[in-house]
């Protein structure tokens, strides 16, 4: 093998990805205007199905411009020699190899964030606010970014410094204690996210006192879940969309209520909502997705640690070189057919978790309630009723709107 060839290969899986996307992006577009399935058909009157059908063609567009912008930019840099023009940059700047990896991906993640900043602002302030879903304001989107830069420059330059250091510790076996430093990350990140993160974007509160508390509280306590540990979160700051997750586990467990969701549904459905975070609870899902993700992230720092070091990875970046950050782009982009699979494992397998979660539900508090709520959010979002069979095996991690009313509809509990 060669360093052409390596480069190349690196081009051709940017080149198939892009194809692969964008072909199921296109076939979900062109069921946008199947007949609604009869089950559905309660989900939109005939002005909201006009409305819905003009939001997702209008997303449709906009993601297909976007995707394309992104594409030739990543194309161009790797085309252009943009990986041996930024390492030259780095190099420039510092003499030592482990600023150099933070200067490197510092610059070309920068560069990202900058170019995106547009679209992301149309999306948000054009699309979202014409079809009635935004509530942000430019002074809340701003923060937000300058928010999520500190914390990209404190989280991750530290999670990448260690990382680097171990390796040069370490060198091929670094990869052991690299697992234990993300190890140990990803526990305490699922523990006190929602304590240490989301309050930097986000007011949660607990759930105050009144009708639907006594209602959470009665199911609460038949299903042995803490009522304290449910919270309030001002999603309506940002988006009318509503939304419930559940995170943490053991003491930390934490189930979160959006504002809008207790805005939109009625109190019978809130329960029915909250029934299914409890079922993620009560089967362990937080646990098994945590023990998953480490699993696959300690065998992806086992192939890193193979292939970092490779002269030929230099070579191919016409890089004099090779460095830590050289081979951590470049195994970023040929792990992913790999990680590809095994993101489509963990949607199979998130969609599962689901169907147990609305099963819970349905056993403990009942199906009809819940079948309301999801069509209503359905609604309230102008959800596609309809996606392409491919769409949802690539890329959802839930079973769609209708799997979903046919899984709680048969043994109907009520």
């Amino acid at each position: 093998m060669t360093g052409d060839f390596l480069f190349y290969t690196i081009i051709a899986i940017l080149v198939l990805n892009y194809v692969k996307e964008e072909w199921i992006s296109y076939a979900n577009a062109k069921r946008f205007n199947d007949p609604i399935p009869k089950e559905l058909q309660d989900v939109y009157d005939a002005d909201a199905y006009q409305k819905s059908q003009k939001y997702k063609q209008t997303n449709y567009r906009f993601s297909t411009l976007s995707g394309v912008f992104s594409f030739v930019v990543t194309l161009m840099f790797f085309m252009l020699n943009g990986v041996a023009w930024v390492d030259e940059i780095s190099k420039q700047l510092t003499e030592h190899s482990l600023l150099q990896s933070l200067l490197f991906f510092g610059i070309i993640g920068l560069a990202s964030s900058i170019l995106q900043v547009p679209f992301s602002y149309y999306h948000t302030f054009v699309i979202e606010e014409n079809f009635g879903f935004n509530k942000s304001t430019p002074k809340i989107f701003w923060l937000d970014k300058l928010k999520g830069l500190l914390m990209s420059l404190l989280i991750g330059g530290g999670l990448l410094s260690l990382v680097v250091w171990l390796y040069q510790q370490m060198q091929n076996n670094f990869w052991w204690y690299a697992w234990l430093v993300f190890t140990l990350f990803s526990v305490v990140m699922t523990l006190f996210y929602s304590n240490l993160i989301v309050p930097l974007f986000n007011k949660q509160t607990p759930l105050e006192e009144g009708s639907l508390r006594q209602k959470l509280a009665a199911y609460a306590k038949a299903q042995g879940f803490k009522l304290s540990d449910i919270f309030v979160i001002d999603g309506s700051k940002r988006s009318t969309k509503a939304n419930a997750y559940f995170t943490g586990f053991g003491a930390k467990k934490r189930i979160v209520l959006y504002d809008t969701l207790i805005h939109d549904l009625t109190e019978e459905e809130i329960v029915a909502v909250f029934a299914h975070e409890v079922g993620h609870y009560k089967k362990k899902h937080t646990l098994y997705n945590m023990l998953l993700s480490l699993l696959l992230t300690g065998v992806t720092l086992y192939i890193l640690g193979l292939l970092l070091g490779n002269p030929l990875l230099a070579d191919a970046f016409d890089v004099p070189n090779s460095s830590f950050h050289i081979g951590l782009l470049a195994f970023g982009v040929l792990y992913s057919p790999i990680s590809e699979i095994t993101s489509l494992l963990m949607n199979i397998l998130s969609r599962k978790f689901e169907y147990q979660a609305d099963d819970f539900a349905k056993e403990t508090y009942g199906a009809n309630p819940l079948i309301s709520s999801l069509k209503k959010l359905s609604k309230n979002s102008l959800s596609n009723l309809t996606p392409h069979k491919w769409n949802v095996f690539f890329h959802y991690s839930h079973p769609t709107l209708l799997q979903r009313v046919l899984n709680l509809k048969k043994t109907q509990i009520s």
